[in-house]
């Protein structure tokens, strides 16, 4: 008896002491983060007494709400409960119709046309409700069997409340004179492999989107294999308060690339887009053959893939970007350099400032012929893209080149003069009878001068005076018994072995070199090589990687030497803490690179983007 009367005096409200983040968890709970509605939302069932009915027959629940919405012209507290409660609805019943329902008021919510004063911009509902916008759209819209958002046509939506219908223009997916499929929703992906995921929070529906040119468009530059584009889908509502006043809704749906453009205009203002930058470049390189084909490239024709070399942009060319162009290293890919050009992009100051081209070539090829086809490649890009060279942003590239890529990089910014003929032959290059095909290839080839339009280069890691790895003679003679060389390279050194006389500039043409030979630290082109400075008027940036603590003249990075890294002459030189082949993700190397970019964009004559 004793015990009742206490119980009975024991006050009903209380509370228990939790920690802090349990409480913050309690807090923040949502549709989005839990199978449970918000305290925002259960305060509106409670207010109209249909909590339990939303538990026994939600749809009969979820009507009544709207119908008590309506008689008080929806209230933005009842709309964002109608939002919430229509995505756990959705959840249950995975109906297009019902993540329509919460797509339509979560957007009545944020956008009312009235006069309505405008939320608090802490109160947390306005994020919860954007997110609910963001996932609902993502879900209410047909899938592919690939599991990919079909936004083509027309979408028609009948509606417990109202009708809704959705318009797209017929170049919905059309961007810069590319076509946009393929759309994957990256809401849905966890990315792996990158080491910052980048995400600017907003509103719409962040895709991952192939593309393609559109028919009779020939771009100045190809896309990357698989290159996907970060774009937002948005659907923006004719007058929503209306619409549900009158149960007849209408909208129009806009795709936005978020790497040109990072808001969209609803009822007169700019609202910032959800973008997923981290996301769209992770997809597209799980998509791509990079990392298989990397030691195919060095191998070549030894195991019987032989890929062009060529120059890869990231996106659709615009000719107001300043060409920034990444070259590899060897047994290397474009997709070594995943991690830096995240960073680079998701820098809004040089997103839309600079392009990101990528040359991809056989990393086995002697380093004179590789260089020689990055220049040529450039040079023909440039000639597409700007014929008569006006264009302040194409004549003020920059290059920039790991390992190996390095040394092709040096090689659009020399005058070499005779100095790499001279090696070969002390008879004059015009008194060499050379067939014309061989003699036009050689001249480009071993006469090096300097790309009018590349102002400014970064070397990072690279053997400027060679590798240690490669002076050994047994690490030659594997590359030499693996790699395959293309068949102008080994005709050329065929046609001299005959012109020329054996052993003539300290040579012998019994074989081609590899860049394996090319970078032994006393082969005759390293050698030369490092003894031409960079022209004037190109300004040169060295980052050197080395792997420990000691001092300089007897540090390197597991590769490259710093002494043999080291190179006069450069506007600036940074060394990082990191081994050779993980150095251009350092974030040292990022915040260095970042730094150089920035400078030259302000010295640049190219026009900065309207803001």
């Amino acid at each position: 008896m004793l015990a009742l009367l206490l119980a009975g005096c024991a006050s009903p409200v209380g509370i228990d002491v939790v920690s802090p983040r349990q409480v913050q968890r309690y807090l923040t709970r949502s549709a989005l983060t839990a199978n449970e509605p918000s305290d925002a939302s259960k305060n509106e069932l409670r207010r109209y007494g249909l909590l339990v009915e939303f538990d026994d027959d939600p749809l009969a629940a979820l009507a009544e709400l709207h119908e008590a919405a309506a008689a008080q012209d929806f209230p933005r507290a009842a709309l964002f409960a109608l939002s919430e409660l229509w995505f756990l609805r959705a959840d249950s019943d995975e109906l297009q119709t019902s993540y329509a329902s919460s797509l339509v008021y979560a957007y009545a919510f944020l956008f009312p046309e009235d006069e309505r004063p405008p939320l608090d911009p802490l109160d947390p509902r306005e994020r919860v409700a954007a997110d609910l916008y963001n996932r609902a759209l993502t879900l209410a819209f047909r899938r592919t069997k690939q599991g990919t958002l079909a936004l083509d046509g027309r979408g028609e939506f009948e509606l417990e409340f109202a009708h809704v219908s959705i318009a797209a223009s017929p170049e919905v997916l059309h961007e810069n004179g590319s076509e946009l499929y393929d759309l994957q929703p990256v809401a849905e992906f966890q990315v792996k492999g990158l080491q910052n995921r980048y995400r600017s929070p907003g509103i719409g529906a962040p895709l991952a989107a192939k593309v393609r040119p559109l028919p009779g468009e020939l771009p100045p530059i190809p896309m990357l294999e698989s290159a996907r584009l970060p774009v937002t889908a948005v659907i923006v509502f004719d007058a929503p308060i209306a619409g549900l006043r009158a149960r007849t809704l209408k909208g129009h749906l806009e795709v936005v690339s978020t790497l040109d453009t990072t808001s969209v205009e609803i009822d007169g203002r700019a609202v910032p887009l959800e973008s997923e930058t981290t996301a769209a470049l992770a997809a597209g390189l799980s998509e791509s053959q990079f990392w298989r084909r990397e030691l195919q490239a060095f191998l070549g024709n030894a195991v019987g893939v032989r890929k062009d070399s060529g120059l890869l942009a990231m996106r659709p060319y615009r000719p107001t970007r300043i060409p920034a162009v990444f070259v590899h290293g060897t047994n290397s890919s474009p997709g070594r350099w995943a991690d830096l050009v995240n960073d680079l992009i998701a820098d809004p100051r040089l997103r839309d400032r600079y392009a990101f081209w990528f040359f991809s070539y056989d990393s086995g090829n002697p380093i004179a012929y590789s260089g020689y086809q990055l220049r040529a490649a450039l040079t023909q890009v440039v000639a597409r893209a700007d014929p008569e060279r006006t264009n302040p942003c194409t004549e003020n590239m920059i290059v920039l080149g790991h390992s190996q890529g390095g040394l092709l990089t040096k090689l659009t910014a020399i005058d070499a003069g005779n100095a790499f003929w001279e090696n070969l032959s002390s008879k004059p290059f015009d008194q060499v009878g050379l067939n014309p095909a061989d003699k036009k290839l050689l001249s480009e080839t071993l006469f090096v001068k300097p790309l009018p339009f590349v102002k400014e280069v970064i070397f990072l890691a690279t053997p400027q005076r060679g590798s240690y790895l490669a002076g050994p003679q047994i690490v030659r003679r594997i590359a030499e018994y693996f790699v395959r060389l293309p068949s102008d390279v080994v005709r050329v050194g065929a046609d001299l072995a005959t012109k020329l006389p054996r052993g003539e500039g300290g040579l012998s043409f019994a074989r081609m070199p590899t860049s394996i030979d090319n970078m032994s630290p006393t082969n005759q082109f390293i050698v030369t090589l490092a003894e031409i400075p960079v022209s004037p008027g190109v300004i040169a940036h060295s980052i050197i990687a080395v792997d420990s603590d000691g001092p300089l003249d007897k540090a390197g990075d597991g590769v490259v030497r710093y002494e043999s890294a080291h190179i006069s002459g450069v506007d600036s030189e940074l060394v990082v803490h990191s081994p050779h082949s993980g150095m251009q993700s350092a974030p040292a190397t990022v915040e260095e690179v970042r730094r150089i970019f920035l400078a030259h964009s302000a010295r640049s004559a190219c026009p900065l983007p309207a803001p």
